[in-house]
């Protein structure tokens, strides 16, 4: 136990200064002037029945304040709760931009439902508009009024192909509030945002809710074609721009929030477990790595807190406080982000252990059959997708 929590210890010393200060929430759009012309914008919107949140999030889009020409493409995806007549109504309701609404039917073999169905979107949008940009953002999604032209300076003013702002989530039920920020804290630990915005970095990742991706770029990316097959499809339009030679940006959102409900951990425990799996290349050997790394560097700590003091073991009980502070004090400023009690941050060991509970199930399912299932489709496991040109 002693060398476990002094492991432990060195794990999160490495943590706090070698991950790119992940644990930092300072991350927020770039500096940004107004562009001389305000270039036209598509927004695309993927929905599969969400006439729940739709009366909150679709007039957000609709009342976007926008300077150049912008239109919502919302596209129906096979949903059985009305989303597409819904989406007309409130349209007519509130006016602002225009809207389109379409339904691509079900998904080509190969195809993800969400990406096919901004792959309509786009195909829409390219017959009616000549946008320079495509906003892509999820059907639970709300935006300020200055959402879009906050976004568009920045893309403009910094050069950048895809500008991604992590949508502040709901945590208003006990298991939002225990689940959603740490949710965000391990995003960010493994995809550093500081290290994403570095042009020369390998690291690449964006946040589904809210995609601001250049035409061009998309183009030359051969998105969403080149990751049709992908279930994180988010940090796979990031990776595929960048590795075509584009500039991309993320961080955290300010006024970009998801309106979508969590009443229990039984819909959490879902959002998380239907990726965990595929994250890990669907790989067991990765399974036991990564279910491994979490056990030492997130359970350890109170273990050789509480065996030291059983044992009279200073060494296993100092390096394993010592971890433990590291490991709440770098979850803190999230909490404040969310504008979450402090006193959750020492509770981090037991919500790390639900993730690891959640990543186990991803796998068990995914070998029952049931892997990457979400409103009714089983996604099974993808053959990699041809990059664009071969």
């Amino acid at each position: 136990m002693t060398w476990i929590s002094v492991g432990s210890l060195a794990a999160w010393l490495w943590l706090l200064l070698g991950q790119g200060f992940f644990w930092r929430t300072d991350v927020r759009l770039p500096p940004r002037t107004p562009p001389a012309a305000w270039p036209s914008v598509a927004i695309v919107v993927p929905a599969r029945d969400e006439a729940e949140v739709l009366p909150v999030s679709l007039p957000s889009l609709l009342a976007q304040d926008y300077p150049g020409r912008a239109e919502v493409f919302l596209v129906d995806d096979g949903s059985t709760d009305g989303t597409g007549d819904l989406a007309r109504a409130l349209a007519a309701e509130h006016g602002g931009l225009p809207l389109t609404v379409g339904s691509p039917g079900e998904p080509a073999p190969g195809w993800t439902g969400k990406l096919w169905a901004v792959r309509h979107g786009m195909a829409l949008a390219r017959a009616r508009t000549d946008a320079a940009y495509l906003l892509l953002t999820d059907a639970d999604i709300a935006h300020a009024p200055d959402s879009l032209r906050e976004l568009v300076a920045a893309a403009r003013s910094g050069g950048l192909d895809l500008v991604s702002q992590m949508a502040r989530l709901r945590v208003e039920t006990v298991w939002e509030r225990l689940i959603v920020p740490a949710f965000v804290h391990l995003f960010a630990q493994l995809y550093p945002f500081r290290r994403v915005n570095r042009p020369g970095a390998r690291t690449a990742a964006a946040a589904g809710g809210c995609v601001l991706l250049r035409r061009e770029a998309a183009e030359r990316a051969g998105i969403p074609d080149s990751v049709r097959h992908a279930v994180i499809d988010d940090v796979s339009v990031a990776r595929a721009v960048k590795r075509s030679g584009g500039r991309i940006w993320l961080g955290l959102a300010e006024r970009v929030h998801s309106v979508r409900p969590y009443r229990g951990l039984g819909p959490l425990w879902r959002m998380v477990s239907r990726s965990a799996y595929a994250q890990l290349l669907y790989n067991p050997l990765l399974l036991v790595a990564t279910v491994a790394g979490l056990a030492l560097v997130y359970l350890a700590p109170p273990a050789a807190v509480a065996a030291g003091a059983a044992t009279g073991a200073p060494v296993a009980l100092a390096a394993g406080a010592a971890a433990w502070a590291l490991m709440a004090g770098m979850y803190v400023p999230m909490l404040r982000h969310y504008r979450q009690p402090l006193w959750l941050a020492p509770l981090f060991p037991a919500i790390a252990l639900l993730y690891l509970l959640m990543t186990v199930d991803s796998a068990v399912q995914h070998y029952r059959g049931r892997g990457a299932a979400w409103k009714g489709r089983t996604y099974a496991r993808p053959e990699p997708a041809p990059r664009p040109g071969e």
